[in-house]
């Protein structure tokens, strides 16, 4: 194995943010009892952080058991709306296409560096059949408490841990659509393929330091032209 490749997962690959207010909706009752007034942007975020911040906004004094309770509640939420997931969200354009694709360059592990919690990770990419191309094992995600670069390094470790390869910041490339994405790649040393199809503009994915910005995945082409360029020996060099 010589390259990790890393998508995240809300508005690069799927968009289901309707369900995923409303789960959020649901777990913030069962959890506090009280109804959900404001619910902060998640921009590329961890479902971590947002819980935290979410619970200051509208008023409670976050606990210990807040967390872990929260987590719970928000998987068992979503779970039970992963039926209407394929209704009522959708596949970003190209991307079933690009995950293919970049799946059949020699030697390259596709896993997922995302905020979301891991069991709704899998449910958003199940039910756009995306999962097949991924290995959930060696991904990063939401309910780890660490910051996005350090989840990415942490993501890295599991793939050399499970394939017995040497992932670094020169092999692993993450694609993704914020500008947090790119700072966490840029800060952990691995390339950055941005596209421009969630909050961040190109001009902002360029400005945070991305190696290539494309409008989207609709030419896989592109993505795996920008994946093989970044992760030859040449350019590791």
């Amino acid at each position: 194995m010589s390259r990790l490749v890393l998508w995240s997962v809300d508005l690069t690959l799927v968009d289901v943010s309707i369900l995923t207010r409303e789960a959020y909706v649901d777990a913030f009752r069962q959890v506090t009892g009280r109804p959900l007034v404001k619910l902060t942007q998640h921009n590329g975020r961890p479902d971590s952080e947002i819980i935290f911040e979410t619970l200051a906004l509208n008023g409670i004094v976050a606990e210990d058991a807040h967390l872990p309770k929260f987590l719970d509640a928000l998987a068992e939420a979503f779970a039970t709306r992963r039926g209407r997931l394929a209704k009522e969200g959708r596949m970003m354009q190209g991307a079933a296409e690009a995950l293919k694709a970049v799946g059949k360059l020699d030697g390259t592990v596709q896993s997922v560096l995302t905020g979301t919690i891991r069991s709704n990770a899998v449910h958003k990419l199940k039910a756009f059949k995306l999962d097949r191309h991924v290995d959930f094992e060696v991904g990063g995600y939401g309910e780890e408490v660490y910051p996005k670069a350090t989840l990415l390094q942490v993501a890295q470790g599991r793939a050399r841990q499970k394939y017995g390869a040497a992932f670094d910041g020169a092999n692993t490339v993450l694609i993704g659509d914020s500008a947090r994405d790119v700072q966490a790649a840029k800060i952990a040393g691995a390339s950055m393929v941005a596209v421009a199809t969630g909050r961040s503009l190109p001009a902002e994915l360029r400005e945070a330091g991305a190696d290539v910005v494309l409008p989207d995945l609709s030419n896989p082409s592109e993505v795996v032209a920008a994946v093989a360029h970044l992760t030859t020996p040449v350019r590791r060099t």
